[in-house]
């Protein structure tokens, strides 16, 4: 086991009234230590998982609950501590079929260093199962929709693409705003955030691989605006 990982396994969890399953990723961290979001920050590491193994699998979503920001210096990334549960909605191909999840995981966890973690997890998945308190306290923490409140502008830069959002949302402790592209994940700026009233004005760059502009879809945007206590996440950022 890695130093700061203290377990990873997959919780079985329970079949919905529709055929699909709930199931999760369970991983518990030692004190101090921390793992990362979907989409990191500046210098944290992209997380990756690799369901393609597992049999009897037509789909499957990871349902991710609300991160927090830790300040580092002048640097912020993304993440969770202590333990992480990361529920999975599975779409069997046969829902009255059993159901084999095998789960490759890399991701990276930090203390005063970071750590690059490996690990394979299997589970097989039958019967109607049970809910697991540990997996619906994590999909109630996932952030709610905020269909419709952001407005973006989108510019090339000389390595990427700026991204401007007007979010209409009231001023809350904490807050910042989390940018992605659903369909092409790369490295995106630590967001520059400030306010016009109701107004949250956040701004960040894409980079990619190449870094050069490239056409970006405003549909394909995500933002998760995140303050403490709270989260939203809006699908999609129309421009003008």
């Amino acid at each position: 086991m890695s130093p700061g990982l203290l377990s990873a396994e997959l919780l079985p969890g329970w079949q919905e009234k529709d055929g699909s399953r709930v199931a999760a990723i369970r991983i518990a961290l030692a004190p101090g230590w921390k793992t990362y979001w979907r989409v990191p920050g500046d210098v944290g590491v992209p997380p990756q998982f690799d369901f393609n193994a597992s049999t009897n699998v037509a789909a499957l979503q990871v349902i991710w609950p609300a991160p927090e920001v830790f300040e580092a210096g002048e640097t912020e990334t993304v993440g969770y501590h202590d333990t992480l549960v990361l529920p999975l909605r599975i779409t069997p191909k046969a829902p009255k079929a059993p159901v084999t999840l095998t789960a490759e995981l890399e991701f990276g966890i930090c203390d005063e260093v970071c750590v690059p973690v490996s690990v394979a997890l299997t589970k097989d998945l039958s019967g109607p199962g049970a809910e697991n308190p540990e997996i619906v306290a994590a999909m109630a923490a996932a952030p709610r929709p905020g269909p419709g409140l952001a407005r973006c502008t989108v510019t090339p830069i000389r390595d990427g693409m700026r991204v401007a959002a007007r979010i209409d949302m009231p001023q809350a402790a904490g807050e910042t705003a989390l940018f992605e592209l659903r369909s092409r994940p790369m490295w995106v700026s630590e967001p520059e955030i400030s306010r016009q009233g109701d107004q949250l004005l956040a701004s960040v760059d894409f980079v990619p691989e190449d870094a050069r502009p490239f056409d970006l879809d405003p549909a394909d945007l995500r933002i998760t605006v995140v303050s403490h206590g709270d989260a939203v996440e809006i699908d999609g950022c129309p421009t003008p």
